[in-house]
């Protein structure tokens, strides 16, 4: 199992294969080679890498599985929207103890989904304070979220504790970004370029905090919160919830500073899809700032790992607060 010291002496690497690029293991390196000119672009040692992650179409060899097998690198390949089509771990894949503490957790239990919600819920207030600017919508958003996240704690029931949730969650999204004649959230339904931006960033997110949680051999389908659908990572749905605030900040600065714009996106059967000439700048933005995090990341999970083990009380599982 991985340690701190693993995580501060290993990078995470993201990788575009979207044109004229190819992956090739040679003496004990990965190789991002342009298949036009065939020179190498880019030389990673396998020593150094935590998590590759592979954005386009590429081939996925047998020496470079066994490469990953070697070091215990997770790989994920995603296609240029951003969607997995393969992820490949095999590190604490074992940890059979983890998973029959995980199937024997009881449903109707709400003492972690409320950490979690509560913890959401006081990034989304955190985020509405840090705006300079406060017209009386936000004062007004901020207020009623407090109120809200004070009855948190006396919720009996699953329905009403995701009603608390999904009512914070309007309000905060409404106001949050009313300068840019915010609608309404429709996940992946892209109907216009925030939610559409929003989408990049979550799937993103997603896929990140799914490598992490494979160091420690969850099984990412089996959720606490979230309910059990067919080929649902609820496991990760439960835990990104916390982390959303990073993506949400990063769309707003975005748009405020015009590095996303409405030019970026072209409307095909009325869905807003970012140009293939700016994924890279897309994942890079979105990169950058989890990648910065990467040892919070981790505390984050280790941290849930062993409170979940030991089945510790409710208050005593990790929780991360924006800055």
């Amino acid at each position: 199992m991985f340690t701190h010291k693993d995580i501060e002496h290993r990078s995470i690497f993201v990788v575009n294969c979207l044109e004229h690029r190819s992956l090739r293991v040679l003496q004990g390196e990965l190789l991002l080679e342009d298949t036009e000119s065939k020179k190498t672009l880019t030389k990673l040692p396998f020593q150094k890498i935590l998590v590759l992650f592979v954005i386009g179409h590429t081939s996925i060899t047998t020496p470079l599985i066994e490469k990953c097998t070697q070091h215990g690198i997770s790989l994920v390949v995603m296609k240029s929207n951003f969607r997995p089509v393969f992820f490949f771990s095999v590190t604490s894949e074992a940890n059979f103890l983890l998973r029959k503490k995980q199937y024997e957790y009881c449903k109707g239990n709400l003492q972690i989904p409320k950490i979690l919600v509560d913890n959401k819920i006081q990034n989304q207030i955190h985020l509405l304070e840090k705006i300079r600017s406060k017209n009386d919508n936000i004062q007004s958003t901020i207020e009623q979220s407090k109120n809200l996240l004070v009855l948190l704690p006396d919720v009996l029931d699953y329905n009403s504790v995701m009603g608390v949730e999904g009512k914070v969650a309007a309000e905060f999204f409404a106001a949050y970004f009313e300068p840019f004649s915010w609608k309404g959230r429709s996940p992946r339904t892209k109907v216009d370029v925030i939610n559409a931006t929003l989408d990049i960033g979550y799937t993103i997110l997603f896929n990140y905090v799914e490598a992490f949680v494979r160091l420690f051999g969850f099984d990412p389908y089996r959720g606490v919160y979230h309910q059990l659908w067919f080929r649902r990572k609820s496991l990760i749905c439960d835990l990104v919830e916390p982390f959303r605030c990073l993506i949400d900040q990063q769309v707003r600065k975005a748009f405020n500073l015009g590095q996303c714009k409405a030019d970026d996106f072209e409307l095909r059967k009325n869905e807003y899809l970012l140009k293939v000439k700016k994924n890279s700048d897309y994942t890079r933005m979105f990169y950058e700032v989890l990648i910065e995090q990467k040892s919070v990341f981790f505390r984050y999970v280790q941290d849930y790992y062993r409170c979940f083990m030991q089945q510790k009380e409710s208050d005593k599982y990790p929780r991360f607060l924006i800055q």
